[in-house]
């Protein structure tokens, strides 16, 4: 039997739609996929980068209007790498238009954009789902078998830090990732909405919070992002960043747990430093994503003497995702994340289901970032509700 086809309409095509591009390419390669992307369409604003980037990465054609895609028979699923403010005018419209969707993280500016969003994908009986991509390292995956199994036991803690430094510099300029009308949030946003999908995923719903923001730099200089986290300075004027550059926070589980969480780009030396902790009444794992083949485990069930954190290459047969790539020891890379995160997502639309993570779970998580934005206005503790 031949394999459906989903014909691709990406939007965005710097950072995250190289990494999505890719993903989509190589998913026959290591996958048998239960339906086959096909890279229809990319569209940007310009038309010179969204020409160049279609021929680099392998679209058979591109617009430079975004609304061109919905307007497509020939597109079946819309690939959503806009800056967050377009996330809600893309998403209702594409799903208004009969289209599924992956959309980047966050899903949304706030949490009011956030349920209208979730709100359209079920009204139209779209396949959804959010680019929560470190869901899918095996290491996690593996992970969340072990809680899941119980070989942790109840679990009482997590603590998590996510660091980078890449804005330090008070040259680099206010980019749309800096400015609270293109993004909604900094750091919050962009870094810390990882940390809370990975501990939702891995721990469970969070009840309570209480937050803290700061932003270190308060003016720079006019300019926009110019591929990966690189920038260009675009004017000598100033000005004014209304966006967090760190945050942190505590946390409440609904199943007793409690949580440390912090996010920052103003960790010096810390490229990319996504780490997590988590301790149980049996045992405890820690993940860092610069190893990101390797979980260390430590089992109290384990003989006196012999205690302690081991390292587990998740790369063998027995370890998820793993089988599609290389043999046991041959480690993958963070764009492999992607490809399993697009495997599970051909598969959702095959089966006409929406993977986890979806709409749902990307309002869940908008819940909490709002709810420790308004911990820290407030200075108190702030419970998520709806």
């Amino acid at each position: 039997m031949l394999k459906p086809k989903v014909r691709i309409g990406m939007i965005g095509y710097k950072f995250m739609g190289k990494a999505h591009s890719h993903a989509y390419r190589d998913l026959p390669f290591y996958f048998d996929a239960e339906a086959e992307p096909v890279m229809q369409a990319i569209a940007g604003r310009e038309r010179e980068g969204v020409e160049a980037a279609a021929n680099k990465m392998g679209w058979a054609s591109f617009e430079t209007d975004w609304r061109k895609l919905l307007e497509r028979k020939d597109i079946d699923l819309i690939d959503i790498g806009a800056p967050n403010n377009m996330h809600v005018e893309i998403a209702i419209a594409a799903a208004e238009a009969g289209k599924h969707i992956l959309c980047e993280k966050p899903l949304a500016m706030n949490v009011e954009e956030a349920r209208r969003m979730r709100d359209a994908v079920k009204k139209a009986g779209v396949v959804h789902m959010i680019c929560h991509n470190y869901r899918f390292v095996p290491a996690i995956r593996y992970a969340k078998q072990l809680i899941d199994q119980g070989k942790l036991g109840q679990i009482y803690h997590i603590r998590t830090n996510y660091l980078q430094d890449w804005i330090m510099d008070p040259a680099f300029p206010l980019v749309w990732r800096l400015r609270k009308e293109a993004c909604g949030s900094g750091t919050h946003g962009d870094l810390m909405a990882h940390s809370i999908d990975l501990a939702r995923y891995l721990v469970g719903e969070i009840s309570e919070v209480s937050g803290m923001m700061e932003t270190f730099i308060k003016q720079r200089p006019l300019g926009e992002m110019s591929g990966g986290l690189h920038a260009k300075t675009e004017s000598h004027l100033m000005g004014d960043v209304d966006v967090d550059d760190a945050v942190a926070f505590m946390a409440k589980f609904e199943n007793g747990a409690v949580g440390v969480f912090e996010a920052t780009r103003f960790g010096k030396g810390n490229r990319n430093s996504n780490r997590f902790e988590i301790n149980g009444s049996k045992g405890s794992i820690r993940w860092d994503v610069q190893q990101m083949n390797e979980l260390e485990l430590y089992l109290e069930e384990d003989p006196q003497g012999i205690q302690g954190f081991r390292k587990i290459s998740c790369t063998e047969t027995i370890h998820p995702y793993s089988e599609a790539y290389w043999p046991a020891g041959h480690i993958i890379g963070y764009e492999h994340t992607f490809i399993n995160l697009i495997h599970e997502l051909m598969r959702g639309v095959a089966r006409g289901e929406s993977p986890s993570p979806n709409f749902d779970d990307g309002y869940r998580n908008q819940l909490v970032l709002q709810a420790v934005s308004d911990s820290a206005a407030l200075k108190k503790w702030v419970s998520i509700s709806e």
